[in-house]
Formats: C-alpha cells, structure tokens, sequence
C-alpha cells in the first residue's frame, strides 16, 4: 500500500483524536467528549496534521507497519482497525460511498459532539467521560439512513 493509499483510508471521523482515560483495574478505555486541542471540530480534521507528532507528544503514528495490538486503542469503526483486522469498510467511508460528507451524515464524526481541550482544564477531563460515541459506534447500520 502506498503513502497516499494509507493516508486515504483516514474517514475523517475525529475519533481518534478524543481523548481516553483506561481504567488502571480493567484496561477498558473510555473515550471522553474531549478532543486534541489541534482537531479543528467543525471539520474534523488535524490544524497542524503535518507537525502533529512535534506538537503532540500523545499522538500515534499508525503505519501499515503497525503492531497489530496498536489498532486496539482506535475506534472499533476506523478503518486502519478494520483493515488490521481484515474487516470491510463502513458503507459511509468516503472511498466506499464516494462523498467525504457521509462520514458526517452517517453521524460517525465527532462533529457538532466534541469540544476542544483548549476549552477545559485539565483536571476536568473525567467529567467529559462519554458513551455518547461508543453508542453512536454500535447503532450504525450497514446500510445508508437519512441524510442530516
């Protein structure tokens, strides 16, 4: 797979960059309502996606050469977990439905449901714990719904 491939297989959900809290006695990762202060919201896309790994010390470099363990951490719906795992993309990824619009539609993004670290203190993050997402995650069909 090539740079540009890999790169394309992004949908642009933002899930990745909400911030998590594991529970030291389970290992369950909870995602928080919480995203990385250079995820602009509205598009859901990185502001500084060149430099991230300079600006952010807490952010994962995912290559095909990944261990597969990796995958874990991200969203049961990101399509590098799926194609780690040998999985079919989501009829809303942008190279399945052909529109970059439908990760939003389909109501997968973070759009309109994140805020940014920026507007928090830090110590508040567990007050942002969220199952919102996780639940958005199941109740996805496979098939397409309403547009929004």
């Amino acid at each position: 797979m090539t740079k540009d491939e890999w790169e394309a297989l992004c949908d642009g959900c933002g899930r990745c960059c909400l911030h998590k809290v594991e529970d030291a006695d389970t290992g369950q990762v909870y995602y928080t309502s919480v995203a990385c202060r250079l995820l602009d919201i509205k598009t859901c896309r990185c502001r500084r996606y060149k430099e991230r790994f300079q600006c952010m010390s807490d952010c994962l470099m995912i290559t095909p050469d990944t261990n597969t363990d990796v995958f874990r951490c991200l969203p049961e719906t990101c399509a590098y977990r799926l194609v780690a795992e040998g999985r079919e993309l989501e009829w809303w990824h942008p190279l399945v439905s052909g529109d970059p619009m439908t990760v939003h539609q389909a109501v997968i993004s973070v759009r309109d449901i994140a805020i940014s670290e920026a507007d928090i203190h830090p110590d508040e993050l567990d007050e942002y714990l969220s199952t919102l997402i996780i639940e958005l995650c199941s109740s996805v069909k496979r098939k397409p719904g309403p547009k929004r």
